[in-house]
Order: C-alpha cells, then structure tokens, then sequence
C-alpha cells in the first residue's frame, strides 16, 4: 500500500472504503491480489453493466488491437467509429424511432453534459438552464452548477451561476409526489415570478448519486410537456441510469418521452473503457466546426467494445426483459429484507438494476454513519455496495445487468448480514 499513500492525492475515495489491492476481475467478481474474491454490487459505478471482461467484448477487443487499429483518432474518421455509429443506429436509434445526432465530447459524462449545456444556451441564446434537488451530473464546473449536492459544489472554488434549482419528484411531500411540473409551467408563463425563461431543463429519470431516487412516468411526461410548450429543451442526463440500468436501453422510455437531447457515457463503451455521447436533435445541431472540441472523442478501442457491446446484448430484447425480471426479483428480495429489519426503518428505492436502500438516525448515529457501517461491513463479507445521497443514508446496490439469480441472493444475504452487524455495533 506504501506507493498508493506515498504517491497517491488525498482526492481518493473508494480505496479508502475498499483497502485491498485488485488484481483480476471476471464477471460479477473482483480477487484482490492476495486470491480473495468479491461480489461486485457496484460495476463500476455503473459503467460495467456487462460485467468484468465479458468475452465477446475481450474477443472483439484483442482482434483489434492484434491488427494495430487505430487507438486515437480525435474525430477522424475511422472503420472503428463507423462500426459503433452504425451499431447505434441498428440497435437502439432505429427500432425506437430515434433520431439524434451525435456528440463525440470527451471521455466521460461530465464532457457529455458540458456539451449538452453549452448547445442549448447556443441554440436558445438563453443563459440559465434548471436542475433538481439532490441532483448529480459531474465534477466540471458547468455540471456542479446544475447540481444539488452542496458539499460537491462547495469543492468548485467559485460560484456556480445561471442555474436554478427545483424540486425533484417527491421532494416536498414524498407521499404525495408531483406538483413540480405544474409549478413550473405557472412560472415562466408568469413575468412576475422571478424566473428567466430557462434554456433547457436537464434530469435524471432515477438520480442514482442523489440517493436512487426514482421518479414517477406521470411526472416525467408532466416535465416534458411544460418543456415543448414553453419551447425549453429538455436534456436527460442518463449516464448511469442509460444502457439498460432501468430496462430499456433509455431510462426514460416507460415513460413514453422524447429528449431534446441526451447524455450517455460509463456503459456506453461496454468494457470500461473512455467513451461519451451526446445525442441531439438534428435542428439542433447549430455547432461550427471545431466550436466543441477535445482530444479523448476518438477512442478506438472504446468504439469496438462499444459496437461489440451494442450487437451482442441491444439486437434484440433479452437483456431488457432479463433485467426487468431481475429488478422485479431484487426489489422483492429488498422487500423482505426490510421487513425483517423494522427496527430499522428501511426504504427500498430504485427502478430496475439501480436499488438502494435508504437508512433513518438512530440512537447516537446519524443515518449517514449507520449506512457507511453496512456499507463496510459487506466490505468484510466479500460485498462491493457504495453510499449515496446529500447525507449517504442509502446504501446502492448497481449490479451487473448480467448477473445471476445465485448472485443476487447471496449479494441480497451478505447485505442482511451487514445490516444486522452494523445495527448491534
């Protein structure tokens, strides 16, 4: 461990939560270097939603790094980023009647988002663009503007302008969710209340650091509609909840919605490996030549476990049916569980193969504290699972899309375990 604090930032934080060394990972499995395994509940923070090196991936990748194809290209034109964009099409824009144009921004989610920003105050000539509470779109400084949780704005240094924050679905009254949409219409049409007419509006359909709050399908269509009849654009941030988290390749399909654009990056490439996209509507693609730019937007290698990912598991619609019966199979499992702790209090939150499970304070420990202590104590029983929400009350549970029935119930048993544990401590 000597190098990592000799050499290492104090920035870092999973390794403190997780301090052993990784060495090989296959599946729903990460072995540490001394051959002890883990049970990976958190892939990445959802960018492995196909696991840890799945082998049609790993094929398709050696074959092209045998053959020297192009590593780095920018925006060149290669056969790589022709593959992925046509596997895009086949796979996912086509059957759904999609049509967007795509942003190559960068390498990650934050770049996704920056860009989707920037576009839409470009195309509306507007400035401020609304968030919601509890929100989480990235660490640049465009994407902390648009987000709620107060200690990762506070690390920006200055401040964070052109951004109004709403409440989120359940926010003012969590019986009684909505409202928000309906409110929001009153504003803008209201020249009395206050609220420049925003850009753009930017969601996430479930907010996965915020603390797997999910929001309803009526809301998000309210949301839409007050989008299309103030002509606001409506960008949803799906870099972690996209690629099949929720079900559907998009989050956002139950609800029967349509984007004005939207952010995709972690599982978008597959394999773990650097790729983000922004689609826009075709209208909106008003950028000048070079006007967005970055050196990571060509990525080969991400491109071919991208297009490898896109064939093997979007051409049909298994892994979506598979994931809606295994989210149904987990919310259960995380039904009973809390059932069995009552003394606990415990909410079961999510959609799909994003789940959490939401802590109250108890006697002399905070809910933040009380979940950090499950959280470690599935550490010690071989179970990856990270905290979140503004307070880290709610233990997360990101699965692998690909992961089994055995797995889930032995993952959904070491955490009953760590409950129990962290409970008597």
């Amino acid at each position: 461990m000597n190098v990592f604090e000799r050499m290492e930032s104090e920035v870092r934080s999973y390794s403190r939560a997780w301090p052993v060394v990784f060495d090989r990972a296959q599946g729903s499995w990460l072995h540490d270097e001394d051959g002890r395994r883990y049970l990976d509940f958190f892939a990445g923070a959802g960018a492995l939603n196909y696991g840890h090196n799945p082998p049609v991936l790993k094929r398709a990748l050696m074959d092209y790094l045998d053959r020297d194809g192009v590593a780095h290209s920018l925006d060149m034109f290669t056969v790589a980023r022709r593959h992925f964009l046509t596997a895009l099409q086949e796979t996912v824009l086509t059957p759904r009647a999609l049509d967007y144009r795509v942003v190559f921004p960068g390498p990650g989610g934050a770049n996704a988002v920056e860009a989707a920003l920037k576009l839409a105050r470009r195309v509306t000539g507007r400035t401020t663009v609304i968030g919601f509470t509890n929100s989480f779109h990235g660490m640049t400084l465009g994407a902390l503007a648009v987000s709620g949780n107060a200690a990762k704005r506070a690390a920006a240094g200055v401040p964070l302008g052109h951004t109004v924050s709403m409440p989120y679905d359940g926010y003012v009254d969590a019986g009684n969710p909505g409202g928000f949409p309906e409110l929001l219409d009153r504003m803008i049409g209201d020249s009395g209340s206050g609220l420049d007419k925003p850009a753009a509006v930017i969601v996430e359909t479930v907010q996965g650091e915020g603390g797997v709050r999910a929001a309803t399908d009526e809301w998000l269509r309210a949301l839409a509609a007050v989008c299309r009849r103030h002509s606001v654009l409506l960008i949803v941030d799906d870099v972690q909840m996209g690629c099949g988290r929720t079900g559907p390749f998009f989050s956002f399909e139950d609800a029967g919605i349509v984007p004005d654009m939207v952010c995709l990056s972690k599982s978008i490439g597959g394999y773990g490996l650097p790729l983000a996209l922004t689609l826009i509507r075709p209208d909106l693609d008003v950028w000048q030549p070079g006007e967005h730019n970055g050196t990571f937007r060509g990525v080969g290698p991400a491109f071919v476990t991208g297009a490898a990912a896109l064939h093997a598991y979007w051409s049909g619609n298994d892994l979506e049916k598979a994931v809606r019966r295994a989210g149904e199979r987990l919310a259960l499992a995380l039904g009973e569980l809390a059932d069995s702790h009552q003394d606990a209090a415990l909410t079961v939150r999510g959609r799909g193969l994003a789940a959490g499970l939401g802590f109250r304070a108890a006697e002399g420990a905070t809910a933040g504290d009380i979940a950090s202590r499950v959280s470690a104590e599935a550490f010690r029983r071989g179970l990856l699972v990270e905290t979140s929400g503004a307070d880290g009350s709610v233990v997360k549970l990101l699965p692998p899309l690909t992961v089994t029935d055995a797995e889930l119930d032995q993952g959904v048993d070491i955490l009953d375990a760590s409950i129990t544990a962290a409970l008597h401590t």
